[in-house]
């Protein structure tokens, strides 16, 4: 495993370099994850995990950033639980499972979701995913300077081989200055 600095400046949203004195994001992830560039400002990090044999895609790990702003915990969590469906009608509410624990003195959140994966293609696009025996893993992780958040998404399967080192990787997350 390696340890992953990501400086999170209050001027300059989703800066990777590290400012003296200015609180960094820190964390420990596995080797065999792959580091993505980041797509976007509001996308700290990117990371692609491996699919299983006979998955069809990798599954993909975001850790987003909004400057100290991005909703409550709850707000977030009823999004993403809204961004999966169940192929048998129930309400994805009914299905969700979350948790929480603390990581390194910061609160954690953490929402388990199966089913058909329905998030909208980009942000503000009226056009939807559809991609069934997915798996969302997603995490609200409050700090000093704003909640962070952490979504996991692929197929169920990869997803499941992810679930223990992502769990790790939640739990390793701590501001260092």
């Amino acid at each position: 495993m390696y340890s992953l600095l990501l400086a999170v400046t209050w001027l300059l949203l989703g800066s990777t370099s590290s400012a003296l004195g200015q609180p960094t994001l820190a964390y420990d992830a596995p080797s065999d994850w792959i580091q993505q560039s980041a797509n976007s400002p509001m996308r700290v990090t990117e990371f692609q995990l491996p699919r299983v044999p006979g998955d069809a895609e990798d599954g993909e790990l975001v850790v987003f950033y909004f400057g100290g702003s991005g909703g409550s915990v709850d707000a977030n969590l009823e999004r993403w639980i809204g961004q999966m469906e169940q192929p048998d009608g129930r309400s994805s509410f009914e299905i969700a499972a979350t948790t929480g624990f603390d990581a390194n003195g910061l609160a954690v959140t953490l929402l388990d979701v199966p089913g058909t994966y329905v998030a909208s293609v980009r942000p503000g696009s009226s056009e939807r995913l559809n991609k069934p025996g997915f798996r969302l893993l997603a995490a609200v992780v409050e700090t000093p300077i704003g909640p962070f958040f952490f979504k996991l998404t692929g197929p169920a399967r990869t997803v499941a081989q992810w679930e223990t080192p992502y769990s790790t990787f939640l739990r390793s997350v701590r501001i260092t200055e």
